[in-house]
């Protein structure tokens, strides 16, 4: 890999994930992606580790400094290589957390953010409904005042952690006369009254990430459970995204290179005519695309992820959106590729390299389909030049 300018923490971060990565979530990728066992023991190796607090700030217990989007890509990535299921444990928490971060109150960061940062706690994002994916201001959870609280009645979809989490950034409309402007985001816990889940869904890939529904009914959540201001949660919600899709990029490098591990490797000792697979002129064109496609893919969600953390008051939104899609088209082209490289055997269950390419497909749907990524890099440039 090229150098990217690591720090030493960095460094260490890295290669305390890829080890990880090997020794704990490699072994048991194959079981948790047929069984959809949450995987637990990752998460404590993580925690024991001081991994799961590398993007929240030194003072609630974590590693972020002055680098925490660096710091979540790089894990993320090495994990995913691994699992881009089991990463997930991790990236979804992120996810989860990062509204906390943005708009939170310090009694909130001071409450949350510690047991988080020591992986005693994982979080969850709650945003997609069944009507309101990327139509954010489509939304139908309702949150209504009611004296000191706010009463919660609605369900969320598809939501990455549920039910694992103990803590939810969930988002409800309070003024349904404003459209995106009426949408305000609360912090839920699991155990709070009328939070309920719903079934576990059965999911093409990751797979041993859980993804279940989130139903709200009569669900009293306190004020000071309120991120931000009232009516602040679509913006909260647009701020996560431009520092939570570099992550999602991440997972799709770390899910390609892992894929073209595997299929160098096999190349290497798979023979026909008596010859390794490698010898073939075409074999190693298909490996040094996938080769290159990566590492532009890494380069610009590096960069990205680095203007994120070097920029902290500018809006990453065109490069967030080209980081994501970019990367997440580069693991959907590289995972295809790797299975045609193991010919009949890719097609297999007993071998690995299929589950990358079903891990793959979904890094171009979350947190905003490609589609809409090129939509949104498409819209800021236009607005761009009128500017100018």
């Amino acid at each position: 890999m090229l150098d990217y300018g690591f720090t030493e923490e960095q460094t260490f971060i890295r290669d305390c994930a890829r080890e990880i990565a090997e020794k704990k979530i490699r072994p048991i990728a194959a079981h948790c992606d047929e069984t959809g066992e949450f995987p637990w023991e990752v998460v404590k190796a993580l925690a024991a580790a001081d991994m799961c607090g590398v993007y929240i700030d030194e003072q609630y217990g974590g590693l972020g400094g002055s680098s925490p989007i660096m710091n979540m890509v790089i894990v993320a990535e090495e994990l995913s290589k691994a699992c881009g299921g089991i990463s997930l444990a991790f990236a979804a928490t992120g996810l989860g957390t990062l509204p906390i971060i943005i708009s939170g109150s310090e009694a909130q960061k001071e409450k949350y953010l510690p047991d988080i940062a020591a992986g005693k706690k994982l979080a969850a994002f709650g945003l997609t409904e069944a009507n309101a994916g990327s139509n954010v201001a489509g939304m139908t959870t309702r949150a209504v005042k009611d004296g000191d609280y706010y009463i919660l009645n609605g369900t969320k979809q598809w939501i990455t952690n549920g039910g694992e989490a103990e803590v939810y950034t969930v988002f409800a409309v309070t003024d349904p006369n404003k459209g995106a402007r009426g949408i305000s985001a609360f912090i839920v816990d699991k155990d709070t009254p009328g939070f309920t889940f719903g079934k576990k869904e059965d999911k093409l890939g990751i797979r041993a990430s859980a993804t279940r529904e989130l139903v709200f009914q009569d669900c009293r959540v306190h004020k000071d459970q309120l991120l931000g201001r009232e009516g602040t949660g679509f913006i909260t919600a647009m701020k996560t995204f431009d520092t939570s899709r570099p992550g999602v990029a991440a997972q799709a490098v770390g899910i390609a290179a892992g894929a073209l591990d595997l299929a160098v490797e096999f190349a290497s000792t798979r023979k026909q005519f008596d010859v390794p697979v490698s010898s073939f002129q075409g074999v190693r064109f298909m490996l040094a695309d996938m080769a290159m496609k990566i590492e532009a893919a890494r380069a610009l969600v590096y960069a990205t992820a680095r203007h994120i953390d070097n920029n902290p008051g500018v809006r990453p939104t065109i490069y967030s959106a080209m980081s994501k899609c970019f990367a997440s088209d580069v693991a959907m082209q590289v995972t295809v590729d790797a299975i045609q490289v193991f010919g009949g055997h890719g097609y297999m269950r007993e071998y690995p390299i299929e589950k990358y390419m079903r891990d793959a497909k979904i890094t171009q749907i979350y947190e905003g389909t490609n589609q809409i990524q090129r939509d949104e890099i498409g819209r800021i440039l236009i607005q761009e030049l009128h500017r100018s």
